[in-house]
């Protein structure tokens, strides 16, 4: 069997933070599954990484005599499968000068990787092939993409299984296309199937009175809380807790939006938490095009979107009744409050809102970051710690009122 190992463009995975401060690209969710877990499925293969160096210990490389590097921004399109997987030793593929794919032995592994030659490699450009590629290099493209990555994921989740039945006190529309999963629970809820499929995780829930339009999608043991009103190309990760008005939005895990409150065009990273009647404009009063903070250009950029909501970096939260604005960039371990419009770009550890920020103290930020996990009987590990100091003192030039 090949050796999977997937690996990180730097300017890609510096064009998806704030989402990639804390893990590789892919560990990214996009769909049902996350990039990496899309490629383990199709090869039946535990995946490695190459990542930044601060990331490194807590993903780290696995090196064999035969290996298959995969670019983790680019989705496994069924063309792009198929290519792969004629790939022969020391052979790669290329598009529009970048690497996406390659079969490498030891040797060829470390001219490529360490002195970052290729000159022994075959190289198969595929830049005349678009219908093989689609990239997940900014951060508005989780969400735009979900819709068609939960129909993706959904065909390679459900092959050779049978789904759960669902309750008769629920009403179902297109119920062939629902997959429910062991130990999930469904109570007087409406689910709407029609335009794309829902698929409900092991021992998740779905509180009565809900209404869920696909594609949809919810990991183990999260919870769509009572009324809840969701609209398709929505996935809700692992343990995440989701209530109020939501539309196209990925919550990547251990994260929460538990009460009313409209959220839009989205990613929330994991270990988030959204307060009460917490509000997210996607649309512009004026309707013209959303630009939002690029990380590597340093300034706002246009994203080519009307519909854009908040992008939020892991372990960030918002006080009750906040409201966020439309394009609104969020960093790691952000605690936002207040009545008004924040600023529209928020750097990682920022503590206030609308009349001021100040830095957030790490130490503080670490023991709340402890606790969250602890409630879902996880460890903040000092890997964890490691690498949260290390976006604590990297983004501090982003913090302008310092």
């Amino acid at each position: 069997m090949k050796n999977l190992i997937l690996f990180d463009d730097d300017d890609y995975w510096r064009s998806l933070l704030p989402l990639t401060y804390t893990k590789p690209i892919s560990e990214l969710r996009v769909g049902i599954l996350t990039l990496r877990e899309k490629w383990e499925l199709i090869y039946n293969a535990t995946a490695s990484f190459i990542t930044q160096d601060y990331l490194a210990e807590k993903y780290p490389i696995a090196i064999e005599d035969d290996n298959v590097l995969i670019n983790s921004s680019f989705l496994p399109t069924e063309h792009l499968q198929l290519i792969i997987n004629d790939l022969t030793l020391n052979e790669a593929i290329i598009y529009d000068n970048q690497l996406v794919a390659a079969r490498l032995d030891r040797k060829q592994f470390d001219k490529l990787v360490v002195d970052k030659e290729i000159d022994e490699i075959h190289g198969l450009d595929i830049s005349g092939i678009e219908e093989a590629i689609r990239i997940i290099n900014r951060p508005h493209h989780i969400f735009t993409m979900n819709g068609q990555e939960i129909k993706a994921d959904y065909k390679r989740l459900i092959k050779g299984r049978k789904s759960q039945e669902l309750a008769d006190h629920n009403q179902a529309i297109n119920k062939a296309q629902i997959f429910i999963e062991e130990g999930a629970r469904v109570d007087f809820s409406i689910l709407n199937a029609a335009d794309g499929p829902i698929y409900i995780g092991k021992n998740a829930t779905i509180m009565e009175g809900s209404i869920i339009k696909g594609p949809f999608a919810m990991g183990e043991h999260s919870v769509v809380k009572m009324g809840a009103k969701i609209y398709g190309d929505t996935t809700l990760g692992p343990f995440c807790k989701v209530g109020g008005e939501v539309q196209n939005v990925v919550f990547t895990g251990f994260s929460s939006k538990a009460h009313d409150g409209y959220l839009g065009n989205s990613v929330i990273g994991e270990w988030c938490n959204l307060g009460a009647d917490t509000n997210s404009s996607n649309l512009k009063n004026n309707y013209t095009e959303v630009k939002a903070w690029s990380y590597p250009e340093e300034r706002f950029l246009k994203t080519g979107l009307t519909f854009h909501g908040i992008i939020m970096g892991d372990h960030s939260k918002t006080g009750i009744n906040t409201m966020l604005n439309t394009g609104t960039i969020i960093g790691i371990n952000c605690n936002i409050f207040g009545s008004g419009y924040p600023r529209n770009f928020i750097p990682s550890y920022s503590w206030g809102g609308n009349s001021g920020f100040i830095t957030y103290n790490l130490d503080k930020g670490l023991q709340t970051a402890e606790i969250v996990m602890k409630r879902r009987n996880k460890v903040l590990t000092v890997q964890d710690e490691k690498i949260l100091k290390y976006v604590f003192f990297e983004s501090a030039k982003y913090r302008n009122w310092e």
